[in-house]
């Protein structure tokens, strides 16, 4: 078995586990179904809400939003980072305020953004937005910094213009960086539109589970929070995998 195999069978080991004690505690009632919900009844719970068609439209109107929160992030990161890096003295006021920028609650701008766009969706995405852009705007940051000097030498050796060497040479190095700011970019996008969805919407994953706790249907809402714990695990396992094949393919490994 090869370390990369024992380490994931390690993982699912560890997460089973888990689950069966939990299990456990909960159906000989040392955890009280008033707090939490065997695993196995969060699952039932899940795939009945599921197979009903009673979030469907949930689902649909937080991936919708997620998605555009998401794609904004990583393009307006991925150009504001490019053009901080172009701009040595701009980059030099913007960094100590990228340093410090999660330490602000971004929710505080909830009023502002309402202001703004009114009591719609164009809060939600606004708020993915800002959660998530600076994360690609680091990331971009970090890449085109440690791209090795010898590569942009080779460029000019070859006498690649400016856009061959950035597609064909900068960009592929600084392809770890940028993946890894596109991950973080989905994971803040994520977070922030489901946190969004509690108090500024009326529909949506995050409104959903919010009715559920405060209706008590803690069944339901063990159940929303089971489909959406899956689903940000699948969706960046997916977002890894395809970063891991495309640096195999670049590395030739």
């Amino acid at each position: 078995m090869t370390r990369a195999r024992a380490v994931l069978a390690t993982r699912v080991a560890v997460v089973a586990g888990s689950i069966l004690v939990l299990e456990a505690l909960c159906r000989t009632g040392a955890i009280s179904p008033l707090v939490m919900i065997a695993p196995s009844a969060m699952a039932a719970s899940m795939i009945e809400l599921l197979v009903s068609g009673d979030i469907t439209d949930d689902i649909i109107r937080t991936a919708t939003t997620v998605g555009i929160a998401f794609m904004g992030a990583v393009v307006l990161g991925f150009l504001a980072g490019a053009g901080l890096y172009a701009a040595p003295r701009l980059r030099r006021v913007a960094d100590p305020l990228l340093a410090a920028y999660y330490s602000v609650p971004g929710f505080i701008f909830y009023p502002l953004l309402v202001a703004l766009f009114g009591l719609n969706v164009l809060p939600l995405i606004a708020i993915g937005l800002l959660f998530a852009a600076p994360a690609m705007v680091i990331a971009t940051l970090l890449g085109l910094d440690r791209v090795p000097p010898v590569l942009r030498k080779c460029a000019r050796v070859h006498r690649l213009g400016a856009a061959r060497a950035t597609l064909h040479v900068v960009l592929p190095a600084a392809m770890p960086s940028l993946f890894n700011g596109i991950r973080l970019a989905f994971a803040y996008a994520f977070i922030g539109v489901i946190a969004g969805e509690f108090i500024l919407s009326g529909g949506g994953l995050g409104y959903a589970i919010g009715y559920a706790y405060e209706s008590f249907e803690a069944r339901r809402m063990y159940g929303l929070l089971l489909f959406v714990l899956l689903l940000a695990i699948g969706l960046n396992g997916i977002l890894y995998g395809w970063e891991t094949r495309l640096t195999r393919r670049r590395t030739g490994a």
